[in-house]
């Protein structure tokens, strides 16, 4: 899953960052309202984590536009405004969240898994696909009860598939699940994730649509 963090405090900036790429996403950094709009243009974010008080835009002007253009993208706020008054705003105008700073990074993680899931139709943390099943929030992966190590860009891919059951994934989308903004990528990259996978889970786990991508076999 792919993150946008929006935010121009340095010292939060880098936690966050930091936080959500041990929690296993690929997370992209701006600072100012203008290149968070901008980024959230291309359509590639699973969710953006937004502070308000943003120079070059506000963020609640950003998410104003965001909505009024169809860009339904999760939106967690991240703020210091803590009034009722603001909290509301902030939901009524199109925030799917809203936590207040400073904020304890577990929370912020279980928060933005909590709508990855609402996104994806479910809210059980548990992935299952036949006898596989990913616990995103503690990284584990078992299959028929025995656990299976995967290296962090592994388990991201499976993840990615396994958030989609049924779609078919491109190489592209599967890149910009898994790597962040200037993140050197081999060409065979996610070709190698997946030999890696199915080595690991069983060739029929994941299917090659040809010329398309992969996606998770059919039960």
């Amino acid at each position: 899953m792919r993150l946008l963090l929006i935010e121009d405090d340095p010292m939060i900036g880098r936690a966050v960052r930091e936080g959500m790429l041990q929690a296993g996403f690929a997370v992209d950094w701006v600072t100012d309202g203008r290149a968070g709009e901008l980024s959230l243009g291309n359509g590639v974010y699973d969710l953006a984590i937004l502070d308000l008080g943003l120079p070059r835009g506000d963020g609640m002007l950003l998410l104003a536009k965001l909505r009024a253009n169809g860009n339904d993208v999760p939106v967690l706020i991240a703020s210091a405004r803590d009034t009722v008054r603001d909290r509301i705003a902030g939901l009524e105008a199109g925030a799917d969240d809203y936590v207040l700073k400073p904020f304890d990074l577990d929370e912020l993680t279980a928060r933005v898994r909590a709508l990855l899931r609402r996104r994806a139709g479910s809210s059980n943390p548990l992935l299952r696909q036949g006898d596989l099943v990913i616990d995103a929030a503690h990284k584990e992966v078992t299959k028929g009860s025995l656990p299976v190590e995967l290296s962090p860009r592994e388990f991201a891919v499976l993840e990615a598939l396994m958030q989609k059951p049924g779609a078919v994934l491109s190489r592209e989308r599967l890149e910009e699940a898994v790597y962040g903004w200037g993140q050197e990528v081999a060409s065979n990259a996610i070709e190698v994730h997946v030999h890696n996978l199915r080595r690991k889970l069983g060739a029929e786990v994941i299917k090659n649509v040809r010329g398309l991508g992969y996606r998770m076999a059919n039960n």
